[in-house]
């Protein structure tokens, strides 16, 4: 395969990448051939993919209105992929010029996009880090000279947990982030969830395709996602099927259940 003149030289472009696959889900053009392959895979055998990454970008951008209409001007958004339309700092200035966004992600090529897109703007930035090593975020010069950690933060974490398995501790991960955040900052989570009844038999497969990446699945349930809240305040609806969170009209929320992601917000008290 030819790698193409914006490919990193240090990433494999013969073994499928999560975030390019959730790239291809979007309509992007940012990902290889095996990555496609393993996303059609996927959507070969989860036909309502697409659907799924764009209810998610869909709850990521009601989410973001939400909280900048709240006051918040800071956010954290860890494991944020490749750059599609209605990123975090695109509908944040749109509200909230003076507002700051640094985006995490360890996938090269996300980073790279990110940087490429974002040129100088003085508001947003991104590095390479990995969600399971929080205290090197928290850390990081460019996360420590965007944000201002005394004064209230949105972590966002969305669609990002169900690749993070349980032997890696996530509520401990979810534990060190909460501590670096003042009092009214706000956790952002969404993951997948085998509680749909539509997608009843699909999860084996779906499991099966990821495991060709490096990132195989750890599909949770409403009550395991609602624990990772833990010491934050839930923000109504709580944890809901991502298109009930707030939805704009009554329609856009029928039939959630397809979207098979769930999703919730808490505010840190205090």
């Amino acid at each position: 395969m030819q790698r193409p003149d914006w490919a990193p030289d240090t990433i494999d472009i013969e073994r499928p990448s999560v975030a390019r696959m959730y790239d291809y889900y979007l309509g992007g053009s940012h990902n290889f051939a095996a990555d496609r392959a393993a996303a059609r895979a996927m959507m070969e055998a989860v036909p309502d993919a697409p659907l799924m990454a764009q209810a998610n970008r869909a709850f990521l951008r009601r989410v973001v209105q939400f909280l900048v209409d709240s006051g918040v001007r800071q956010f954290l958004d860890i494991g944020s992929g490749i750059p599609t339309v209605g990123n975090v700092h695109e509908i944040a200035h749109r509200i909230a010029p003076d507002a700051r966004v640094v985006y995490v992600d360890v996938d090269p090529v996300a980073v790279a996009h990110s940087r490429e897109i974002l040129g100088d703007n003085p508001g947003a930035t991104v590095i390479q880090e990995d969600l399971r090593r929080p205290a090197a975020i928290l850390a990081h010069p460019e996360v420590t000279r965007l944000i201002d950690f005394s004064q209230p933060v949105a972590v966002m974490i969305v669609a990002v947990l169900h690749f993070i398995p349980d032997s890696d501790r996530p509520e401990e991960i979810l534990r060190t982030l909460r501590a670096a955040l003042a009092p009214g900052s706000y956790l952002v989570l969404s993951q997948a969830s085998d509680e749909s009844r539509g997608h009843t038999g699909e999860r084996a497969e779906a499991e099966r395709v990821y495991r060709r990446t490096d990132n195989p699945l750890s599909i949770r349930d409403r009550a395991e996602l609602t624990a990772f809240f833990d010491g934050f305040e839930p923000v109504e609806p709580g944890v809901v099927w991502v298109p009930q969170w707030r939805p704009e009209t009554a329609e856009s929320a029928e039939d959630a259940e397809r979207a098979v992601f769930i999703g919730g917000v808490g505010r840190l008290g205090g």
